[in-house]
């Protein structure tokens, strides 16, 4: 989401990095060039502003003026500043002293809040809650069966009108406490139906069914591509309801960033929850230093961390270090460790999380399909011939090649890097420091 601000700011700082001292107008002139690249990010003219201030308060301020690196004081300030207007410190959902704690989910029509919901769901249930999804959505037709499969998916109950009874979303959201209490069930999360901003009967709806269920968090799903709109709707609605934070959804899209790095100044809520993609675990806490770190290139080392532990099985990691201390790492353990990186999403996005990464390789378009044809190649193989690559022979290339789908180059590329791999490897059982060799994976497959 980030990217065409995150290349502007790189390119500013990049100019400023050659300069040994810095005058007032060296300061006046990266402001103006910040403010037009905050502006183009479409954020909020009245956070451009008092951002602008704030850094050229402080970078023509003694603490950049006596530092022995001044291009780099400043960029400090601007990762500070940035952290500021993006919320400060991370926000949390609040707990009720007496469960269940309800969470009540709102937004315009077509903001993903049904899905939101469910991915809410699934990272409090990570985090050994239990939870109860309530379908208050009655409105947009199949929303209650929506959240049925999805909560299916996750294994969490889904609470919603009796087929032949009445549908009141308020009679709905409010016997969900019953059911909750019934089922020990400690988090409650309320999605309730899109409305539009003027649909005064829906907004009634919704401020009728908080009064019923007395959440202990409401909070507003918003869609980043919106824009700035984003933030005019955050106004809105906690002008109307009351908003105790936002959920911002599709932040892996080409959305410019201005509702993010707008709304917490504007509406004086935080961002606690962003949606990164497609998929169930799609779905993180938001943390403002993080995301400034993001945005000026330094890598999120702390998510890609959080993201390892999460999806890597402890025994498979355990049995990998042991082959890579043995210095006997195979193709099946090849196999098994690139299966457990895909379940931390896209290969593009872990690599925006490397701090130090050139802007050309954060940029670079991964072909995810690649990492899919290499696991074709291994599965086409034998037991035998993945832990002893040595037996495959020209026929058995072939053989391989067939059965995955891909030409004989492929499967000979693959075995020529694995090979280096292997050795990189013996190397580090040994005890030895490993000469690395540039590896690709357009390499691998032959640079399809």
């Amino acid at each position: 989401m980030f990217d065409s601000l995150s290349d502007r700011l790189d390119g500013i700082f990049s100019r400023l990095r050659n300069r040994g001292k810095l005058t007032e107008r060296d300061i006046d002139e990266v402001a103006r060039e910040i403010r037009l690249a905050l502006l183009e990010a479409d954020v909020n003219i009245k956070v451009v502003k008092g951002f602008i201030a704030r850094v050229k308060e402080r970078a023509n301020g003694a603490e950049v003026q006596k530092s022995l690196s001044p291009a780099q004081q400043v960029i400090k300030i601007v990762h500070e500043e940035l952290v500021t207007t993006l919320g400060g410190v991370s926000g949390k959902l609040s707990m009720s002293p007496k469960p269940p704690t309800v969470v009540m989910l709102c937004g315009l029509q077509g903001s993903g809040k049904t899905t939101a919901s469910a991915k809410l769901a699934r990272l409090l249930k990570s985090q050994g809650l239990q939870v109860l999804l309530v379908a208050a959505d009655l409105q947009r037709p199949a929303a209650v069966e929506q959240l049925r499969i999805l909560g299916e998916r996750l294994d969490v109950p889904v609470w919603s009108a009796p087929d032949d009874g009445p549908k009141d979303p308020v009679a709905v959201a409010k016997s969900s406490l019953d059911e909750a209490a019934r089922l020990g069930k400690n988090i409650v999360i309320v999605d309730t139906a899109g409305r539009l901003q003027v649909d005064d009967e829906l907004m009634g709806e919704l401020v009728r069914v908080r009064d019923a269920v007395r959440p202990t968090n409401t909070l507003l799903v918003v869609d980043s591509m919106t824009g700035q709109e984003a933030v005019n709707v955050a106004v809105t609605f906690n002008e109307l309801v009351g908003l105790d934070g936002i959920v911002l959804t599709k932040i892996d899209g080409d959305a410019r960033g201005g509702a993010a790095l707008s709304v917490k100044e504007v509406v004086g809520k935080p961002i606690l929850f962003v949606g990164t993609g497609e998929q169930l675990d799609d779905f993180e806490a938001f943390h403002p230093d993080r995301m400034a770190s993001r945005i000026l290139g330094m890598g999120d080392v702390l998510t890609l961390i959080e993201k390892a532990e999460e999806v890597f099985d402890e025994g498979v990691a355990a049995k990998a270090q042991e082959q890579m201390a043995k210095g006997q790492f195979t193709l099946e353990d090849f196999l098994e460790q690139m299966r457990q990186v895909k379940k931390m999403g896209p290969v593009g996005n872990l690599l925006k999380m490397l701090p130090g990464l050139p802007a050309e390789m954060r940029k670079a378009e991964l072909n995810e399909g690649e990492i899919g044809r290499i696991e074709a190649i291994i599965c086409s193989m034998t037991p035998a011939e993945r832990r002893d690559p040595a037996l495959i022979n020209g026929p058995r290339r072939v053989r391989i090649a067939e059965g995955s789908g891909t030409a004989t180059s492929d499967v000979n590329a693959l075995l020529k890097q694995f090979k280096m791999v292997q050795q990189m490897m013996r190397s580090m059982g040994g005890g030895k420091r490993p000469k690395l060799r540039g590896m690709d994976l357009s390499e691998i497959t032959g640079g399809k």
